[in-house]
């Protein structure tokens, strides 16, 4: 599209777009600013001069097509670049829609990938200054890093009673496509205060930015607040159940009877060998010709399974099973009743909040530039057709000429590769598998759980390789939180022991960035000891 190119030598689809402007008079009138990265950034946008952003930014192609974006080069780097409009754009009055495609090449582990549509700054800002504390008006698009995974839609709005700048977060975002194809983001701002966030074109998220329920915090506080000066008295009681202050405990309640006893009935099998050990010295093991008894102590050579136990029931010292014991009670308590003096879970009294303000439409604070702000530890990101328009048909048409045919493309090339490695789940079960898993996600029981599991399920269905395993995984989950709600409690851990060096398997719910994992295995591996020869085998 830029000056001095001749139409035959640009990608088809950009000739496509090229007709879909002029045919439905859509382009030109109705977007309001419009990049497509055709032409070199260098002089349009400002890279930051700021010294914590050391990110080269380069003008290149999308893996496979002719189109060019604009394009994270480097790993592990924090990158800025900005763009400042000729006008600023009025997101007050009427309909405006935010848009523009990123595809991850190399997959994004931990980074950014959004946009951040900036508010008029002061009179002294320059464009090379733009930083991290730079005020914007929205920030949106994509971010994923640990426990992270969301399509932010931030907006900073200034609270019309104290003049300060709140961030709000739009609460339960969609989930970041998890594959490695071009992907388009739009929000559409309605003046009825609605918003909506759309992947590919796609709806994922409705919001209004006046709902409480919609965006943290909500943009109107709460008419109400408790009275931090109320206090709890001493005698309320907030217990439902207490124990039976009459309950006696039986005179044959016996709380020292075992849980399990001997089976007295049981009898050793036939044939059970109590002379043979259950392992044995293998035969075919012999002391390495280096080893040095004085320094490595005596050898003794690997225990193996033995032979004679594998057709027998058993070996070794016949012991009589265990079986749990009629007698067994446990500890007795007494019964619970309900608490005659119970008043309830005691809060303070609600007093009217001081910081409450009526608002009968968000005021939204002009877009004067366009800045992409992020760090990452993922190269290959290339953001293009960043567009600003007052019109949903427009943005659509956009998505319809300058997104769609790439992503076809991109989409029947994973699918190729994919059948070629063997991973494929044919459409119709697939539909049927996640059409069940959405309507399970909204029993009403699962509610506290439904934000991560639409999450799950939405991931899951962007998965370019999806496979029966993948799949069965997802719906593990799914029962795994059902279970928990049902029947409560955690499974006991199960320690299994080990021969030779004993380790410990750990779980943890830290969710830290893959950098941070690599720093740490590299300082394992870096601050662990030589492995002394074992002078004995361990059991």
């Amino acid at each position: 599209m830029g000056e001095g190119k001749r139409v035959s030598l640009l990608p088809l689809y950009v000739v496509f777009a090229v007709i879909a402007c002029a045919s439905l008079q859509l382009c030109a009138s109705d977007s309001i600013f419009y990049e497509s990265f055709d032409d070199d950034f260098e002089g349009r946008w400002i890279v930051s001069e700021k010294e914590d952003y050391k990110g080269v930014w380069k003008h290149a192609k999308s893996d496979g097509h002719e189109d060019h974006g604009l394009l994270v080069s480097e790993k592990a780097r924090k990158y800025a670049i900005v763009k400042e409009l000729d006008e600023a754009v009025s997101l007050k009055d009427g309909t405006a829609v935010l848009q523009f495609e990123t595809r991850l090449q190399n997959g994004l582990e931990c980074g950014g990938a959004y946009l951040k549509y900036l508010r008029p700054q002061d009179a002294t800002w320059k464009s090379k200054e733009f930083d991290n504390e730079s005020p914007y008006s929205i920030m949106f698009g994509p971010d994923k890093c640990g426990s992270t995974n969301k399509v932010h839609f931030i907006v900073k709005h200034k609270n019309p009673k104290s003049g300060e700048y709140i961030e709000h977060h739009l609460k339960y975002p969609p989930s970041v496509p998890s594959d490695k194809l071009s992907h388009v983001y739009t929000a559409i701002l309605k003046p009825d205060h609605e918003v909506r966030i759309l992947i590919d074109g796609e709806e994922k998220k409705k919001a209004n930015f006046l709902s409480s329920e919609d965006f943290e915090p909500p943009f109107i506080p709460a008419k109400t607040i408790p009275d931090p000066d109320d206090k709890k008295p001493e005698d309320w009681d907030e217990r439902p159940k207490i124990p039976d202050p009459n309950a006696v405990k039986p005179d044959d309640w016996d709380e020292d009877a075992p849980m399990e006893i001997e089976d007295e009935e049981a009898v050793k099998p036939e044939g059970w060998l109590d002379d043979e050990p259950e392992e044995i010295d293998d035969p075919e093991a012999s002391k390495p010709e280096d080893w040095d008894d004085e320094e490595d102590g005596e050898w003794e050579a690997p225990k193996i399974d033995n032979p004679k136990c594998e057709i027998a029931p058993g070996c070794g010292e016949w012991k009589k099973p265990l079986k749990r014991n009629p007698a067994y009670k446990g500890k007795w308590h007494a019964p619970l009743i309900d608490n005659p003096n119970y008043k309830g879970i005691w809060k303070p009294q609600q007093i009217p909040n001081p910081d409450y303000f009526e608002l009968d439409h968000p005021d939204i604070e002009p877009v004067a530039a366009i800045g992409i702000e992020i760090w990452t530890m993922q190269d290959g990101i290339l953001f293009d057709n960043i567009l600003i328009t007052s019109d949903e048909k427009t943005a659509e048409s956009y998505r319809e000429t300058t997104w769609k045919p790439k992503f076809e493309v991109e989409k029947e090339k994973q699918k190729a590769e994919d059948a070629a490695a063997g991973f494929d789940v044919p459409s119709g079960f697939q539909k049927k598998v996640f059409d069940l898993l959405y309507k399970i996600a909204d029993i009403s029981f699962l509610n506290a759980y439904k934000p991560k599991l639409l999450d799950l399920i939405e991931k899951g269905e962007k998965q370019p390789n999806l496979t029966i395993g993948i799949l069965v995984s997802i719906v593990i989950v799914f029962l795994t939180i059902i279970f928990k709600i049902i029947f409560g409690g955690k499974k006991p851990v199960k320690i299994t022991r080990q021969t030779n060096n004993s380790t410990v398997a750990e779980t943890s719910n830290d969710q830290g960035s893959s950098r941070e994992k690599e720093e740490e295995n590299e300082e394992e591996d870096t601050n662990a000891p030589p492995r002394k020869r074992s002078t004995r085998r361990e059991n």
